[in-house]
């Protein structure tokens, strides 16, 4: 490895391929099907685990694929199940850098993943403690929309909820004093754990107590809180309001959380959950648009 400086090609794909054999279906939330012809996954089936497409996927395999982007090596660590070790292996042999804990492309454990994996009928996401979103099954994004693969700040929905407008249509109106009050403790919390030097959770403060007079008068009030259980309302664009109850199971070092949607009792919520299931991640198509002009698709 010494000495490298462009993507090995054969040893990226021998290595894939290596730690594809190695996986049991039950891993990664596979039903068990017929006897199959060859151990661990098939190269399909971690093309759908990572996004990208097959073709795309065979390649690499090959040694014959073109450079991979960061955020596909992200994928992959993730869908393969990758230790921090193996996941840093990768991105050498791909010759890209190995990205800082905390942003988008955070190694997640391959605990928490296997958690996720076996929540199917339930909305969840792993989330760093500065909130961002590291993965989401496909209710959490049907719920809260896409928030994973964001880069730079904007990756944080802290900083996208005093700095954009739009991520406050999440929540009712009436409810984001609240909201904004428990993101700031909560940040509050996190910035506590980590060490005063850290680099990622200064710049986001200073950003915002820079950009938003809100987070600042909030920031004063010294309020420290972390957010293990919550209730809340989540705004959907086709069912309505939602009132869930938000639970938050954290990493050893409180870095991560796994973060996950139930009914909130006393509510019509579990129906509308389940009503969340067919609807999906469809596209949202306004009246006015219905007859030929383009649709809205919901975002985080």
């Amino acid at each position: 490895m010494d000495g490298m400086s462009a993507v090995n090609h054969a040893e990226l794909g021998a290595f894939l391929r290596s730690r594809r054999e190695r996986i049991r279906l039950a891993d990664v939330g596979f039903p068990a099907g017929p006897r199959r012809r060859v151990p661990g996954l098939r190269r399909e089936e971690v093309a759908q685990l990572a996004g990208a497409s097959v073709d795309y996927y065979n390649e690499l395999e090959r040694g014959a694929g073109s450079q991979p982007s960061e955020q596909m090596i992200a994928a992959l660590a993730r869908a393969l199940r990758l230790s921090a070790d193996e996941r840093d292996y990768l991105y050498r042999l791909a010759d890209r850098p190995v990205p800082a804990q905390g942003g988008a492309a955070s190694h997640v454990h391959p605990g928490m993943l296997d958690l996720l994996g076996r929540m199917p009928s339930t909305p969840a996401q792993v989330i760093t403690d500065l909130h961002v979103t590291l993965v989401q099954n496909p209710l959490a994004v049907a719920l809260v929309g896409d928030q994973s693969g964001l880069t730079g700040p904007r990756a944080s929905f802290v900083h996208r909820w005093f700095t954009e407008p739009e991520a406050r249509r999440l929540h009712p109106e009436a409810d984001h004093e609240g909201q904004s009050r428990a993101l700031v403790a909560d940040l509050r919390a996190a910035a506590a754990r980590r060490d005063a030097k850290d680099a990622e959770v200064t710049s986001m403060m200073r950003t915002l107590l820079g950009v938003s007079p809100e987070f600042a008068a909030l920031w004063a009030d010294h309020d420290v809180a972390f957010r293990r259980d919550d209730r809340k309302r989540i705004v959907h664009p086709t069912i309505g309001v939602i009132e869930v109850n938000c639970l938050n199971l954290f990493s050893e070092d409180g870095r991560q959380r796994l973060l996950w949607f139930t009914p909130a009792v006393g509510t019509e919520s579990a129906g509308l959950l389940e009503l969340l299931a067919v609807v999906g991640t469809q596209e949202v198509v306004s009246p006015a648009r219905r007859t030929g002009g383009s649709a809205s698709r919901r975002s985080g």
